[in-house]
Parts: C-alpha cells; sequence; structure tokens
C-alpha cells in the first residue's frame, strides 16, 4: 500500500524526502503536504486517487534536476519516481522502454549491451521524464533534433486516475503534449517508449582551447561554417572553466570549441570533422586536439565534471536570431565577464533546419541557442549573481525569439518556450484532460505562465 511510503509534513523523514535528489543547492522554501516514493506504476496510480480524495495537487518528480525545482510545489502529493526504475529493450523494434527516473547514464549503459544508444542529455544524471517532457537538448541536437522526437508512445496515467498508453492512433493528443509541454504536462507519465539508434562507432571529438579574448573571431567563423557541416556534428562553442590545467592559460575561464562527430565510422568521423582543421584562428589556440576516439562515458565524464554537484546553480537561456555581430556583441558580459568566485559556462549551441519532425508540443527553436549557468557556494551570493545574470540576458533581449524549457527559470523571468499556435493547443487539451487542475501548473512569476517575452509587453 502507498501509505507505506506517504511521507506527511511534519512527520519523520519529511525534509529530506522534500529535497530528495533535487541537484540544485539553491532550494526554495516551497512545502508539499506530502511526498509519495513510488516503486511502482500502480503506486502512482494510486497516489493520484489519493490526491484526488484528500484534495491536493499533484506534481511528479522524476530526476530533480529542473534547476527552478519544479516538483516542489506547496500543498501538493509529490510523487517521486526515483524507486521506479524499469528499462526494457525490444529487439524486434529496438524500441526502449523505460521509466521517467532512470538517468542518461543509467539508459546508455543499458542499451550499449544491445550496441544501441539514445540521445540523452549530456549531464548524465538526468532523468529521461524532465529531459523528455521538455523537448530534449542532448547529445546529437544539432543534426537529429530534440529527443522528443524520438518518443512513439508513453504510458500516463491521467487526472482520472486511468493507465492509459498514448501513441500516434491512440490519445494522441497526450503524446502530442508529453512531446515538449515542458513542466505543465497534464498527466503522470509511467513509461516513455523511445525509438534508439546504433552506438557511434566512430565517435570522436576535436577540441580547440583559445584565451577568452579570442571568443568573438571564433564564434563568428563556427556560426558561417557550421550549417554547411554534417549533421553528425554536435558543435558546441563555451565559456568555461576547465576542469584541468591547459597548457599557456591561467585557472580562468577559457573558450572553447568542441565538435563531437557522431559517426558511424572512424572515416567518417575524421571525413566530417576535416572542416575544423581549416580554422584560421588555430594558430591562437592554445590547445588543438582533432579527431580523438571517444566514448559515451567520456561524454558523461566531462559533463559531470562541469555540472559539480552540492553547488548553487543560476541559469538562462535564449533562442537567438538576427545579425551574427551583433549577437556576438551583445553577449559579451555573458561570455567573457563572468562574476569572480563563480564557476560554470555560457555556451552557443548550434542547430540545423529539420525535415520530417513529427507535431508535437516542441516546435520553439533557431539555429543559435544561447545558454548561461552560473556554478557558485553560498546563499549570501544569490541576489548579486541573479542580478549580474539578469543584466547579461538583458542584452540579447532585442535577438531573443524564446527561451528552452531546461535552461530557465520562469520565475526570475518571463520569456517565451512554445509557438504561440502549441501553447493555444496545449492549453486546449490541459483544459480537456484535466479540467480541475489536478496537476501543478507551471512555476512562473505572479502572473503565472503566460509563454511571452516579458519585456514585449510593457
Amino acid at each position: 500500500m502507498v501509505n507505506d511510503r506517504l511521507i506527511l509534513r511534519g512527520t519523520d523523514g519529511y525534509d529530506e524526502a522534500r529535497f530528495a535528489r533535487v541537484f540544485n543547492a539553491r532550494r526554495p522554501e516551497r512545502y508539499p503536504a506530502a511526498v509519495l516514493v513510488a516503486e511502482s506504476e500502480n503506486d502512482v496510480v494510486e497516489g493520484i486517487q489519493l490526491a484526488r480524495k484528500r484534495g491536493w495537487k499533484v506534481a511528479i518528480r522524476a530526476g530533480g534536476h529542473s534547476f527552478p525545482a519544479w516538483s516542489l510545489r506547496d500543498d501538493a502529493l509529490v510523487i517521486d519516481l526515483n524507486g521506479f526504475k524499469e528499462t526494457n529493450f525490444d529487439t524486434s523494434t529496438s524500441v526502449v522502454s523505460v521509466t521517467p527516473s532512470v538517468s542518461g547514464a543509467e539508459l546508455n549503459a543499458y542499451l550499449s549491451r544491445y550496441g544501441r544508444f539514445f540521445t540523452t542529455a549530456d549531464c548524465p544524471s538526468v532523468g529521461l521524464g524532465g529531459f523528455l517532457l521538455q523537448g530534449g537538448i542532448g547529445m546529437g541536437f544539432r543534426g537529429w533534433g530534440y529527443a522528443a522526437e524520438q518518443v512513439v508512445a508513453i504510458d500516463v496515467v491521467t487526472a482520472d486516475g486511468d493507465l492509459v498508453r498514448a501513441d500516434e492512433r491512440n490519445n494522441s493528443d497526450l503524446l502530442w503534449a508529453a512531446r515538449g509541454a515542458g513542466p505543465g504536462f497534464c498527466g503522470a507519465i509511467a513509461r516513455f517508449h523511445l525509438k534508439t539508434r546504433p552506438v557511434p562507432k566512430g565517435l570522436a571529438a576535436t577540441t580547440h582551447i583559445y584565451p577568452l579574448a579570442r571568443y568573438a573571431d571564433v564564434v563568428e567563423w563556427v556560426w558561417k561554417v557550421h550549417p554547411s557541416l554534417s549533421p553528425d556534428i554536435a558543435l558546441v562553442a563555451v565559456s568555461v572553466r576547465l576542469p584541468f590545467p591547459v597548457p599557456g592559460g591561467d585557472d580562468g575561464f577559457m573558450f572553447v570549441l568542441a565538435a563531437v562527430a557522431m559517426s558511424a565510422s572512424r572515416e567518417g568521423a575524421l571525413k566530417v570533422l576535416a572542416p575544423f582543421a581549416e580554422s584560421p584562428f588555430l594558430s591562437d589556440a592554445l590547445v588543438v586536439q582533432h579527431a580523438q576516439p571517444t566514448t559515451v562515458a567520456e561524454r558523461f565524464e566531462f559533463a559531470s565534471a562541469i555540472h559539480p554537484s552540492g553547488m548553487r546553480y543560476l541559469v538562462d537561456s535564449a533562442w537567438v536570431d538576427g545579425p551574427h555581430r551583433d549577437i556576438i556583441a551583445a553577449a559579451k558580459q555573458l561570455v567573457t565577464e563572468r562574476p569572480n568566485g563563480t564557476r560554470g559556462h555560457a555556451f552557443f549551441d548550434f542547430s540545423l533546419p529539420r525535415q520530417g519532425v513529427p507535431d508535437m508540443a516542441m516546435s520553439l527553436r533557431t539555429d543559435v541557442m544561447l545558454g548561461s549557468y552560473l556554478i557558485y557556494e553560498g546563499e549570501q551570493n544569490d541576489e548579486a549573481y541573479r542580478e549580474w545574470h539578469l543584466d547579461a540576458m538583458k542584452r540579447l533581449e532585442p535577438f531573443t525569439v524564446g527561451q528552452y524549457w531546461g535552461d530557465s527559470d520562469q520565475t526570475r523571468r518571463e520569456v517565451k518556450t512554445l509557438t504561440d499556435d502549441a501553447w493555444t493547443r496545449l492549453q486546449q487539451i490541459r483544459a480537456k484532460r484535466d479540467p480541475n487542475s489536478l496537476f501543478v501548473d507551471y512555476l512562473a512569476g505572479s502572473g503565472g505562465f503566460r509563454n511571452r517575452n516579458g519585456w514585449q509587453t510593457n
């Protein structure tokens, strides 16, 4: 019975359960009515039925990586899925069925025994639930698109407490919403059914490390050439304090160009990475590594090193559009003037136009996203760093189309995340599927989430 794993506010273990697996050490003062530690899909069903009976709203915690702590809501029932981890691979279809709390590292370790791969988040401990609901910018995003494009079905518990399958033929509205609705999805997903890919046997990385002062020239060149590069290349340019010494550098921020070939063969990787050997700025680089063989596990290891646990995180992002040089100039504070005492990174994440994308909620994007993570210690720094971050992102507002759910905090800044058409359709689905608002709404400022760029409405 779920009552055995129901931790009510005011009882032993409540504070530990309230913050269980919440990754960000900057934790809000919000107090759920109870936390249910679910161990099966039946527990999820019973939890939702219990919430209906007691008049609680329902919040779901999968991996705990949302930086604003979406799952932590006042007076709600938090259904924590960490005890419910199941993975099953169908060799006849190459579809993997997986529960939301399974992390990207866990899923790909499991799939490796079958020679398969899924484009999870770069950070290994991110749970699949939040990652896929927000669209999923992960490994291979530039050419392969959102990870949510590979969701073929979900098993979901509705607001009525029914466990149903949603796919292209049955309950298709729920599938559409699950691929990008973010933290306002109107159901509790018990399983995702995902298309997988063969493990990229030619996985290789080209890395150029530059002094931070060279950032503008490097980004302008990359932005110019990236449309002609193979879709098998994952491409990011990032200002970061590296977790290892750099010859000729110092212990401050460096500017790194990282291109990872997700190729089927070594020969393929060498071919698609060849243009980076023609960079006009190689003589300025402190480090040049070309087409170094790598593994999915190594990519996870690096991402984990630059996203340390137990730290305070402030994040923000912007899908940008406009003259490249103007955007690069507007990003100067974000990229080159990081506050003293912080870790983290500011990055340009590149993407290509997509053909044949399934109809889904997540449809907002441009060819470049600018994101920023401030990582630090000490509650006393919260307000100063928050103001710095807001000021740096404000300079990008003239070019900002919207924002990515995963690198956002709508309690701090009002930014559009979906297209207008998708937002209208999603509101209709939520009103139909959850008319009494059993599931918590989006976590946003005092006006609630309105899918708009706040600075454009003043």
